[in-house]
């Protein structure tokens, strides 16, 4: 008998064999988006190790130091969501479905990628609704003064790239539930 990891390795396996041309386009965009993000907290650590050096021996923190993490961090997790959709890495409580048939674990996952979805669109659309309204009000930044409404903005593509991800493995866990139901093996 598998590991419940294992099981999870498996299913992960046969969504990836199944995936497509569109599939693999849209998993290698989220991985270039992760990766962009990676390199993002990647700089905001050398700015904090740099600015809390700074302030501790020369008295010369990097100004507005949090404005920076504050305002990098959110356009850089905006960016992990739809790489994490695509490789099974959305956190699950499987344990009512540990032992169904693959059919309706699949179908319950269709569905949960379907709000995945669903809220990608919503939180897509209020984003870039609030950074415009941002953008009007012309709000900056306490101690910088950047146009805040900029980096509620660019969270906007990580948030329609979850979306597509979630509807695309909505799809896919459909597919998958139907070979499935036919009796087959996808």
């Amino acid at each position: 008998m598998q590991s419940p990891l294992e099981d999870e390795a498996v299913a992960a396996s046969v969504l990836h064999d199944q995936f497509g041309p569109f599939g693999h386009r849209l998993l290698a965009v989220s991985k270039f988006f992760a990766a962009v993000g990676s390199l993002a907290f990647v700089a905001l650590v050398i700015m904090s190790l740099i600015s809390i050096v700074g302030r501790k021996l020369f008295s010369m923190p990097v100004p507005g130091d949090m404005e920076i993490l504050m305002m990098v961090a959110a356009f850089a997790s905006a960016t992990f969501f739809a790489y994490c959709h695509l490789e099974n890495g959305d956190v699950k409580v499987d344990f009512f479905t540990a032992h169904a048939r693959p059919q309706t674990v699949h179908r319950l996952d269709a569905l949960g990628s379907l709000l995945v979805g669903l809220f990608g669109v919503v939180i897509a659309w209020r984003s870039w609704v609030g950074a415009m309204s941002l953008r009007e009000a012309a709000e900056t930044s306490p101690i910088l003064a950047w146009p805040i409404w900029v980096v509620q903005a660019s969270m906007v593509p990580g948030f329609i790239l979850l979306a597509i991800a979630g509807l695309y493995m909505c799809f896919l866990h459909v597919k998958v539930s139907h070979v499935y139901a036919a009796g087959g093996q996808p």
